[in-house]
């Protein structure tokens, strides 16, 4: 008997560890981008590499996401139509309209999402100055909100 409430244990020890997942990133739906530039600045005095400059246009459908997301580098972006609302590390949120601009701190302390809750596109001109060879973001899990 005691062999069989051993094995019973460990069974349910060993289905707990495996059904248990990390947290997972959340992926983008709805999102288009298309880069009108990118350059590369060489590293300067003082720093160990260089810079990734790129300018996207992206456009998020209407109930669109980018997914829960952070920047190596700052960015700074211009709402060009529709509504942006994004999602931010400590769960609030910030709406941003046509016409004015944001600038999106960087780090994995600071990840975010953003969504078009509208019911018209819209369409970001972004400007990301990352560090040379990062990608323009990193994929990262939602906080607890």
């Amino acid at each position: 008997m005691l062999l069989r409430s051993s094995v019973v244990v460990l069974s349910c020890a060993v289905a707990a560890v495996l059904s248990a997942s990390p947290a997972q990133a959340t992926p983008s739906s709805g999102v288009t981008a298309q880069i009108l530039f990118e350059t590369t600045v060489p590293a300067v005095a003082g720093s160990s590499a260089g810079t990734d400059l790129t300018l996207r246009r992206i456009e998020i459908a209407p109930g669109g996401t980018t997914g829960w997301h952070y920047h190596d580098g700052p960015v700074y972006a211009f709402v060009e139509s529709g509504v942006l609302t994004r999602t931010l590390q400590d769960c609030t949120t910030a709406v941003t309209t046509a016409g004015q601009a944001i600038t999106e701190d960087h780090g994995s302390d600071h990840v975010h999402e953003g969504s078009n809750l509208g019911t018209e596109s819209l369409v970001l001109l972004a400007f990301y100055t990352e560090p040379e060879g990062k990608p323009l973001s990193e994929d990262a899990p939602a906080p607890a909100c």
